[in-house]
């Protein structure tokens, strides 16, 4: 078989022979025989195909808006770009390398800061580790914890990024969702009404179960779980011994007088969960990418084990800005001075101007209680328009939304991206919006949404 496949080869490069200096047909033999070998490791398989590509190209060929994908597109605050220029260009050992699982000065003001809000004496060598931003933090969670076969619990809608992290652990996601709970005719809908219920939930728990994935507030809905609904997710966690990822960087972007809870910091949760954090969603940097993840010292061994034979380190000096960000801001902790304060407050004016501005065309908002994001309702015009182009199969909300950015310079993102395969299509009627965007982005929105009403009503 070697040798027809060497003389296939031959035959195959002959005409190529001499055009370029240094081409030889051992090289070309060679090439051919490795490229015919599968490339991809198996834990790849399936989980390629990324929906946030073709909306990313699509918002830069077009003339758009971009309320899309969640970042801010203003200054972190004052203090924060100081301490980053500061980071950059004082102490030059800031250049250099620094303990692998975090800078000190950083994982210190964490464990001090996060430790008074957890009710745990936090050591900053055992109980914290920095991460390559949450994104980092997720992922090494999960390659320290999830084994072949492991079953994990995904409350949905989730961030896109649970199942396929899961599946390339060897785990198996399991699906859980959120359900809505309609409004009064004529009202509008709140992200805390959507609920799990609470027997669907407790069938999901098995004896392969091995953790289950939180993250309140929660993208893409906005919704902050109440200590009824965690102290729901923590009995059950501890009735089956089963490890709670909490994914809680959006913890100061809460609204309307809500209040984010650690489910860590319920009775029997520390021992058995991982929290979560980001100084990107936390001071408005997020290309910064420095994340946190704490918990007890039999978990976070793992994940120092993954992080040393991965990243091993994170970037000096982003860690030593954020350092001196939750240095200020644990002086000003609870006062009208504190970022953690004054960001919610002009983040929930910018969500009620969002809210009013997309109910001029009909879309139908989800007032959220949290979060960079809002949902809306895009029933009416399923109904009214329900033949868009798109593929076989696709969901409407991908459609719609991609009509959106082609037709009304808009740029949002489909909610069904949100939810594993089997519920798609029940939930394909939602849209999210990002409302944490400068004054100028708004009033941009708000040009494009008059422009369509005057289309809808000429």
């Amino acid at each position: 078989m070697l040798k027809s496949a060497a003389a296939i080869s031959v035959h195959l490069v002959w005409p190529l022979w001499g055009r370029k200096a240094g081409a030889s047909l051992t090289r070309c033999l060679h090439q051919t025989l490795t490229m015919a070998k599968q490339l991809q490791a198996r834990r790849l398989n399936g989980i390629d195909h990324n929906p946030w590509v073709e909306f990313v190209r699509l918002s830069k060929e077009y003339d758009v808006v971009n309320l899309g994908q969640g970042f801010p597109d203003f200054s972190p605050p004052d203090f924060a770009v100081q301490a980053f220029q500061q980071a950059t260009s004082g102490d030059f050992m800031l250049n250099q390398y620094t303990m692998a699982f975090g800078y000190p000065p950083l994982t210190k003001i964490l464990a001090s800061f996060f430790g008074k809000l957890l009710g745990q004496e936090l050591d900053p060598l055992k109980n914290v580790l920095v991460t390559v931003g949450a994104y980092g933090a997720l992922f090494t969670a999960f390659q320290a914890l999830v084994d072949e076969g492991d079953e994990v619990i995904i409350i949905e809608p989730a961030f896109d990024c649970y199942e396929p992290m899961t599946l390339m652990a060897g785990g198996r996601p399991v699906f859980v969702s959120l359900r809505p709970c309609p409004a009064p005719k004529g009202q509008l809908e709140y992200s805390n009404d959507w609920q799990l219920d609470p027997t669907e939930l407790a069938s999901k728990f098995t004896p392969r179960t091995k953790a289950l994935v939180l993250n309140t507030p929660n993208n893409p809905l906005g919704k902050v779980f109440s200590k009824m609904e965690l102290e729901l997710v923590a009995d059950l966690c501890q009735q089956h011994d089963v490890l709670c990822i909490s994914d809680e960087v959006y913890q100061w972007l809460v609204y309307d007088g809500h209040q984010h809870i650690s489910i860590a910091s319920l009775p029997g949760m520390w021992e058995r969960t991982l929290t979560i954090g980001s100084a990107g969603k936390s001071f408005s940097a997020t290309g910064w990418k420095v994340g946190w993840v704490m918990g007890p010292d039999n978990i976070m061994k793992h994940l120092r084990t993954v992080h040393q034979n991965s990243v091993f380190h994170c970037p000096t000096q982003g860690q030593a800005a954020v350092a001196q960000c939750f240095e200020r801001e644990q002086q000003h902790f609870g006062q009208p001075s504190s970022y953690f304060l004054q960001l919610p407050k002009a983040m929930q004016l910018n969500r009620d101007h969002m809210i009013r501005s997309l109910q001029s065309v009909g879309l139908k908002p989800l007032i959220p209680q949290g979060s960079y994001f809002l949902i809306a309702d895009i029933s009416d015009f399923k109904r009214k328009m329900p033949d868009l182009p798109g593929v076989e199969d696709e969901p409407y909300d991908r459609c719609f939304a991609k009509w959106m950015i082609k037709n009304k310079g808009l740029v949002a993102i489909p909610v069904s991206i949100f939810f594993s395969q089997p519920h798609q299509k029940d939930f394909d009627h939602y849209i999210r919006f990002c409302f944490v965007k400068d004054e100028a982005t708004l009033q941009a929105m708000d040009e494009r949404l008059q422009k369509w009403k005057r289309e809808l009503h000429p």
